[in-house]
């Protein structure tokens, strides 16, 4: 397999990211490096990386090394809403910055295309929406292929609900000019098939990994879920943003089951979002504020150590295209409950699966994880020993793969 560079284009990385695909990009660049293949990342300019394995760099540099970093001035920012972007442009006095977010994703697309001219690779590779235009200019300029990797659609982040049409139209723009189509589950390709019209043929199923190196974080000294746990109780985890997508209003309706039986329990949520007041207000409706915390959102250690600390990982979304806390929490030993409606489901043997809006039986599964050791015991073991099957390097190959297919056309 012949090695390749490859300009990918993202827009968040660790350890600045608010959800699983700048973890996904972290995986996947350091497998795809490891396979001999060079990847220029192009990245915001606000999101500043260092990592052991590769030299971060502004576009001014031009270091020699596996992967490397281009940094675009932009005010796009992760899982970015045309509210949030207003705010965020009413503050900002530099007047080159779009005035609205279409603007801004034409603008971020047109100086993607400069960095694409003066770079010198073999493909282009763009995560979600918000760069789907900047590769097909990238693709425009140099003539090289454009892969395009769905790690969620506009039908996932709504529920299938009420839509933004703009970014749907990026999205479905993005795959018809792309010249592969990357989805990360098989429920994810259904969903482009269905609802975007794009030929199956063009798609690639490539499934997420995990880190293969759950021990490597140091542990956090006297960690507030610690001493919770050294109190008797036990931990009930959901962790993701507080969006519709995520279904944790269906975690805290579980959550008031879960306590009548197990009144010991404590069950945390973990993560930021538009939904936040909303569920704190709900738990208190429920009669479980007393029970339920609320976090906001955790970095680095501070997710590892809420996994290691859980007794019970609990992801109820609504359409998840994959899941990657479900690996990682696996690759903890930690016993997992996972919506059916999830990609990650597709790959995993050793959790227990259930439809997110079943509550009742949502609940009997947790209810019987967290009172039989026996069942507790078994899942911890055979799900870490299953995480370690499901490292990037599978995922990275797969990506390389299907890039030198359309490369030796």
């Amino acid at each position: 397999m012949k090695k390749l560079t490859v300009l990918m284009f993202g827009w968040e990385f660790p350890p600045f990211n608010s959800g699983g695909l700048g973890v996904a990009c972290l995986g996947l660049t350091r497998a795809m490096a490891q396979e001999g293949a060079k990847v220029i990342f192009v990245l915001p300019e606000h999101v500043q990386v260092e990592l052991d394995y590769m030299k971060v760099v502004l576009a001014k540099d031009f270091p020699v090394s596996p992967v490397k970093f281009k940094t675009i001035k932009t005010l796009l920012y992760p899982y970015v809403t045309e509210d949030g972007y207003f705010e965020k442009r009413m503050f900002e006095r530099d007047c080159a910055y779009g005035q609205d977010l279409q603007g801004e994703v034409l603008r971020y697309a047109g100086m993607a295309k400069a960095i694409a001219e003066k770079e010198k690779f073999a493909v282009i590779h763009a995560h979600d929406w918000l760069t789907y235009l900047a590769g097909i200019e990238a693709k425009k300029s140099t003539g090289k292929p454009l892969f395009v990797h769905v790690h969620a659609t506009e039908f996932d982040r709504t529920g299938g609900g009420n839509f933004n049409q703009f970014v749907y139209s990026i999205e479905k723009f993005g795959m018809e000019q792309a010249d592969g189509v990357i989805a990360i589950s098989e429920y994810t390709k259904n969903i482009i098939i269905q609802y975007y019209g794009i030929d199956p043929n063009k798609i690639r199923v490539v499934h997420n990994g995990v880190e293969q190196c759950p021990d490597c974080v140091e542990a956090i000294k006297n960690n507030p879920l610690e001493k919770i746990k050294d109190s008797g109780k036990l931990l009930v985890l959901s962790m993701g943003r507080l969006t519709l997508q995520k279904g944790v209003d269906y975690f805290l309706k579980m959550a008031k089951l879960v306590s009548k039986h197990v009144p010991n329990a404590v069950f945390i949520v973990a993560g930021s979002g538009d939904m936040e007041r909303a569920l704190m207000m709900q738990a208190a409706k429920l009669g479980i504020s007393g029970k339920v915390i609320f976090t906001g959102w955790l970095q680095g250690s501070e997710i590892q150590e809420a996994y290691r600390r859980a007794d019970l990982f609990v992801v109820p979304s609504v359409s998840e295209p994959f899941g990657l806390t479900v690996l990682e929490s696996m690759a903890q030993g930690t016993p997992v409950i996972v919506s059916k409606q999830s990609g990650v489901s597709e790959i995993i043997a050793h959790a227990l699966k259930v439809d997110f809006w079943d509550v009742e039986e949502m609940a009997n599964k947790a209810i019987a994880i967290l009172k039989y050791a026996a069942l507790n015991k078994h899942l911890s073991e055979e799900s870490q020993k299953e995480a370690k099957e499901l490292g990037w390097d599978k995922a990275a190959k797969k990506c390389l793969k299907f890039f030198n297919e359309k490369v030796e056309l």
